[in-house]
């Protein structure tokens, strides 16, 4: 299999799919091997652990492999697949949405911080948007990460823009407040209070 994985990396992204079109199992484990990492990190921010991104990640290379015969390379690759990775979190968490009423704030109570982001390893940002409330944290990734705009959000998650914008403002609000308690915690241990 090592020689397997050596083969797949010499190969380009055309080459990769036409082997995968083929069925070739090391033109699968070679784009798996290529992708995986950076589309974990994809499904990561739309999960609540690392054992439910694994089930979106494993479910959506299902689908980027069935559907490797429709892809006509008119986009990246890897854009294509990270497209195929959100849907799949969106699918997988949609059963649950109902369980995770989000309403239409028209007015929101929170001030304008700025925090800063900088001080922060990714492993910590990525917890801080998993902890969100679920409706939050999907809003919050496909507005601030994946660029979708609120209008979009709202066709693919059945809701209002107006659900959409207050669902986003609501993320950021509970994301300054842990902002600002990382930083509290930063400034008294510097101050030897803890």
């Amino acid at each position: 299999m090592q020689n397997g994985r050596y083969i797949g990396s010499m190969l380009n992204e055309k080459e990769l799919i036409e082997g995968c079109r083929k069925g070739s199992r090391a033109a699968q484990r070679a784009l798996y091997d290529r992708f995986c990492k950076k589309l974990m990190v994809v499904c990561l921010r739309y999960s609540k652990s690392t054992a439910e991104a694994e089930d979106i990640l494993q479910e959506g290379f299902v689908k980027v492999f069935q559907g490797l015969d429709g892809f006509r390379q008119d986009a990246k690759l890897e854009t294509w697949m990270t497209r195929i990775m959100v849907n799949t979190a969106l699918n997988h968490h949609r059963k649950k949405l109902y369980l995770y009423p989000m309403v239409d704030i028209e007015k929101t109570d929170h001030q304008e911080a700025p925090e800063s982001l900088s001080g922060l390893h990714f492993s910590e940002l990525l917890t801080m948007i998993q902890s969100l409330p679920q409706g939050c944290q999907i809003v919050f990734n496909l507005f601030a990460i994946e660029g979708y705009s609120h209008k979009e959000i709202a066709e693919m998650l059945g809701i209002s823009e107006g659900t959409s914008k207050s669902q986003f403002a609501r993320a950021r609000a509970l994301l300054q407040e842990k902002l600002k308690a990382e930083s509290k915690q930063y400034k008294a241990y510097g101050e030897g209070r803890i």
